[in-house]
């Protein structure tokens, strides 16, 4: 995948979850699902990456954040918004990139 395709795909799942602020507790639930995708990328990245690397991890994260979301976060209807979460939790993730650049 490009790199600009999937920072606009992150993007675009970090505005589709800013929109749900509007129904907090399922705006909450979103948080808890993004934070457990969040750490288990921190795991699989680490501290220290490229943009790059992250959109190399993106590619494969579906099976692996299905999961991650399905065992620490599980809530009625995850499974829908598996992609925004995913999503929403690479573009807060790439703000840590050595080359990211808004």
């Amino acid at each position: 995948m490009h790199v600009d395709i999937a920072r606009a795909e992150w993007e675009a799942a970090n505005e589709a979850l800013e929109r749900e602020a509007r129904d907090r507790t399922r705006y909450e639930r979103l948080l808890d699902q993004v934070e457990a995708v969040t750490a288990e990328l921190r795991k699989r990245v680490g501290q220290t990456f490229t943009v790059a690397e992250l959109v190399r991890a993106y590619d494969g994260a579906e099976p692996w954040a299905r999961g991650t979301v399905a065992e620490h976060a599980p809530a009625a209807g995850w499974s829908r918004d598996l992609s925004l979460v995913t999503g929403a939790a690479f573009h807060q993730y790439a703000r840590g990139a050595v080359d990211y650049e808004p």
